[in-house]
């Protein structure tokens, strides 16, 4: 692939993802990551997703009701995050067979299918002060063992009960979290340098675009219809994860 079609392969790629993640409030470093996963290393791949993943969550937390309210609800699970990411460090440099990935892929296929035939997950009251920092240590060390921050983070923000913007806006806050401690194991590992991160911004405008146009579609549906589209999102994000580590 010469550097032309390889523009064009980066550029396609963040538009399609930029996209899922403005209609259900996830899904781009899944889709770019495995997509891009074609032509790159994980790593590298992940280290390109610094910059889109920070402006778009960042635009994803602005856009939500209750910020400082949610902050203070999730910061335990923010510092198991961090924590879990950072003891992972070196993981995605090291992962060669894909195994890692194809656990995630079969896992968020369960959830989403749990998903869709509507049963309710939800936190006991009281379980939260504990649950949550066991959470953030489990998605940090999926984070820096795959380049992907769904899990499990997302089935535990989706059973706090939260309506669809909140939703959304925790996922955001999550997931730029979920970057910055990723960010600072690239740069160790030294997969993320200052021609990486000139690249990542590149990427930048077609994730924008593709979020522009999601989140359009979003402000537009139910939340019933809202609820399919996050769960029918997770089942293909889910099937696409285990077909690519399979392949």
């Amino acid at each position: 692939m010469n550097d032309a079609d390889l523009i064009l392969f980066i550029a396609a790629t963040f538009l399609l993802a930029g996209f899922v993640k403005g209609v259900i409030g996830l899904g781009l470093p899944t889709i770019a990551v495995g997509i891009l996963g074609v032509v790159m290393a994980p790593a590298q791949a992940a280290a390109l997703l610094v910059v889109p993943n920070l402006i778009t969550n960042g635009w994803q937390i602005a856009a939500g009701p209750r910020l400082k309210a949610m902050l203070i609800r999730l910061w335990p699970m923010l510092a198991g995050i961090c924590a879990g990411t950072w003891a992972g460090a070196g993981l995605l440099e090291q992962q060669k067979n894909g195994s890692a990935t194809l656990w995630l892929g079969i896992a968020l296929v369960l959830y989403a299918l749990v998903g869709l035939k509507a049963a309710k997950l939800r936190v006991p009251t009281g379980a939260e002060i504990w649950l949550a920092p066991l959470i953030g240590i489990a998605t940090g060390i999926a984070t820096a063992a795959t380049g992907v921050f769904v899990l499990p983070a997302v089935p535990y923000l989706q059973a706090l009960g939260l309506d669809k913007d909140e939703l959304v806006q925790a996922l955001g806050i999550s997931f730029i979290v979920s970057t910055l401690a990723l960010s600072i194991g690239l740069v160790g590992a030294g997969a993320l340098d200052m021609q990486v991160a000139w690249n990542s911004l590149l990427a930048l405008a077609p994730a924008l675009a593709g979020m522009a146009a999601g989140t359009a579609v979003r402000s537009r549906i139910s939340a019933a219809a809202f609820k399919l589209c996050f769960f029918a999102g997770l089942l293909a994000l889910g099937g696409y994860l285990v077909l690519r580590a399979a392949s």
